[in-house]
């Protein structure tokens, strides 16, 4: 269980880093094109992945992740930034309906009781996350509730392209993740190096050490995660299961204790379907 809460810890750290962005005025932007370097520097100095096992025909998958990932990063900086490390935590959770609604339509798995009931509790859970407003603070709320639908969809989206690649039994997962981080890095660092050319943005060493930290953190995520499934081999829904509910718990103790997040009873409902739904989803 070690395996799953060092990476449950690294995921929650990671939304911290993008929460203090803002604070310590580190170009979100730039952190996330350098945290991209090392972790795929890591992967290979850990994994050694074989890169002949990769086939042509997957390239568009690799590259379409190459493009979302930072894509998804951007807009998951700007949801902690409007919504809060809580209400971005659990939009980032119950992004797994997304699969689970594209297997029962697209790959014709068969949709169960349990399945149902979990995505219908699920999407209770994200309206009642939502940081409704006041009236004066209308244009806030508007803007908070576009990018947790986009933090939501997106990570879906992205699971159900590593779920396409995963069907490749003949291409390790640490090789695919190996390139497509590679992919991430260059067409991010190539729109930054514009934006450097142009001098519409500065380099900084703050910045740059900013990005070795997230990459760090967010290669611990996939590392122990791997590792959890590893030790667990046998019971993977222990380790999908720990794995969303303590990230949602420690998210949100972390929000509301220590950056003083506010959120409504209702927000607090939504926390407790949010965990209702990822354990009844476990049990399929």
């Amino acid at each position: 269980m070690i395996y799953i809460f060092l990476s449950i810890c690294c995921s929650v750290f990671v939304s911290i880093l993008l929460k203090l962005a803002k604070r310590y005025s580190i170009d979100a932007s730039q952190a996330i094109v350098w945290n991209y370097s090392i972790a795929a520097l890591l992967t290979w100095i850990i994994f050694r992945p074989g890169m002949e096992s990769l086939q042509l025909s997957s390239y568009p998958l690799y590259l379409s992740l190459g493009i979302l990932l930072p894509l998804l990063f951007l807009i998951l900086a700007a949801s902690i930034r409007y919504s809060g490390i809580v209400r971005t935590d659990i939009a980032q959770r119950l992004s797994l309906f997304i699969p689970i609604v594209a297997a029962f339509l697209l790959f014709s798995e068969s949709l169960s009781t349990l399945k149902i009931t979990g995505i219908s509790i699920g999407f209770a859970a994200i309206i009642c996350s939502i940081p409704w407003q006041k009236k004066e603070d209308k244009k806030s709320s508007n803007t908070a509730w576009i990018y947790l639908l986009l933090v939501f969809m997106g990570l879906g989206i992205i699971d159900i392209l590593f779920k396409q690649l995963a069907q490749n039994k003949s291409t390790p997962f640490t090789s695919t993740l190996f390139l497509v981080f590679c992919i991430a890095f260059i067409l991010s660092i190539s729109v930054l190096l514009y934006f450097f050319i142009t001098k519409k943005k500065r380099f900084s060493w703050k910045n740059f050490f900013s990005g070795m930290i997230l990459g760090i953190a967010n290669f611990g995520n996939i590392l122990f995660y791997i590792k959890a499934h590893q030790s667990l081999s046998n019971d993977p829904s222990i380790v999908f299961s720990a794995m969303n509910i303590g990230v949602i718990i420690m998210g949100s103790l972390v929000g509301i204790l220590i950056f003083k997040e506010k959120l409504s009873k209702l927000n607090y409902v939504g926390i407790f379907l949010a965990l209702l739904s990822v354990f009844v989803i476990s049990m399929v």
